[in-house]
């Protein structure tokens, strides 16, 4: 089933930043329902636009039971996972969310998101539990929709769903509560409230109704009767991380093992929504003179340490209220302290060059906090592109490493 641009566009008007970038990146579709590949996932968090114009191919049940029989079970999860299943694998709007919540998660937290889904306290998770996650996400969802012509939001919700949804509350109620709230916030409050709501309940309904995915066949076998316990959860979540990482990372390496640091600086700079790029790389640039480059394992822990930016804001805090200035050693052990994660000495201070506006060898606290909050957002919203300006010596290096 095509759609034309014109009814495209026009469905486009009634979703939302997260909807319209599903609907751009997706390209399967069954029963009525859009679709991710493994493939198109990764293109969502490690590109600005799909490398072509998305025609959403129809799937046929022949051609979805084929790729379920394919899925390889949790056990033989790795970091490339994504990468080999490529084309061959059927992602949902709800969990596209999802897998965009584990990429933001600290490893401290892997065991707390696993608890929110052992909603028996069993110590393993089923399907029935797992997908109540469809019910939270899609009622926040609801609960956030744009006022419009309900014929199409309900087009929408089918084309996200799977199926017609009643906007009668699901959840309990929880008064005018009108702070807006990150997904991994609804899953972590929504959750606790399963056991006594009709979630779980609800959830047979769902699962009856909702044709499998790649990701519940990974998790729960092929037919649907296995559990699943935390250490696998636990490598799920980590291999996804580590799998998008290694993926950014090669991207800029060109097959070698370290990225430069004004490359480093991109990477940070193109997810933020900073408008003047060229002065905090120009600033780089003339405080760092000896290219040393960025290895894998550098590049790996700087941004675990991002995934724990919180505990390391309020460290930052201490040092602020006793009207402490931040240098490179009192920023490494607050990194340290917070979040357990030891950053190299050369990546600190790679780090301090591009944020040290001012050049005085102190961390611009404030704004280093703002745009890697920013960069946090990686795949909930649009990218604004940043133009890569490649260093003679960086040139010259990758040709003599390339013959």
């Amino acid at each position: 089933v095509t759609e034309n641009r014109s009814d495209l566009e026009d469905l486009h008007l009634y979703a939302t930043p997260r909807e319209q970038r599903f609907r751009r990146f997706a390209s399967l579709e069954f029963e009525g329902q859009l679709y991710m590949t493994p493939y198109d996932f990764i293109q969502a968090v490690t590109s600005d636009e799909p490398k072509r114009v998305k025609r959403w191919r129809s799937l046929s049940k022949q051609e979805l039971n084929q790729i379920l029989m394919e899925t390889p079970p949790v056990w033989k999860g790795s970091s490339k996972l994504f990468r080999n299943l490529n084309q061959k694998g059927v992602i949902s709007y709800t969990e596209y969310l999802f897998l965009l919540c584990i990429l933001t998660k600290p490893h401290a937290g892997f065991r707390i998101a696993f608890n929110m889904f052992d909603t028996d306290g069993n110590e393993m998770v089923d399907k029935k539990e797992f997908l109540v996650l469809q019910e939270i996400f899609r009622k926040k969802n609801e609960k956030r929709e744009r006022k419009g012509d309900e014929e199409k939001r309900a087009m929408l919700r089918l084309q996200l769903y799977g199926y017609h949804t009643s906007t009668n509350s699901v959840l309990k109620a929880e008064g005018e509560d009108l702070v807006p709230r990150s997904y991994w916030d609804t899953l972590r409050r929504s959750t606790s409230q399963a056991l006594f709501s009709d979630l779980a309940e609800r959830a047979d309904d769902i699962s009856s109704s909702l044709s499998d995915t790649t990701l519940l066949v990974h998790f729960f076998g092929k037919k649907g009767k296995a559990e699943l316990n935390f250490e696998d959860f636990y490598r799920f979540m980590d291999n996804l991380q580590t799998e998008v990482l290694e993926i950014e990372f090669l991207s800029y390496s060109n097959g070698m093992n370290t990225i430069s640091e004004e490359d480093f600086a991109h990477i940070l700079l193109r997810y933020t929504n900073v408008e003047n790029t060229s002065s905090y790389l120009e600033n780089m640039r003339c405080s760092i003179p000896e290219e040393k480059g960025i290895t894998f394992d550098e590049f790996r822990s700087f941004f675990q340490f991002l995934n724990n930016l919180e505990d390391f804001t309020i460290a930052m805090q201490m040092y602020n209220f006793a009207s402490r200035s931040i240098g490179q050693d009192e920023f490494k052990r607050a990194v340290y302290v917070a979040t357990g994660v030891k950053l190299s000495p050369h990546l600190v201070n790679t780090v301090f060059k591009i944020f040290d506006v001012d050049r005085d060898d102190q961390l611009s606290y404030k704004e280093f906090i703002g745009i890697m909050k920013d960069r946090l957002n990686r795949g909930f919203r649009g990218y604004k592109p940043v133009q890569r300006y490649t260093t003679f010596k960086s040139c010259v290096r990758k040709e003599l490493y390339s013959r």
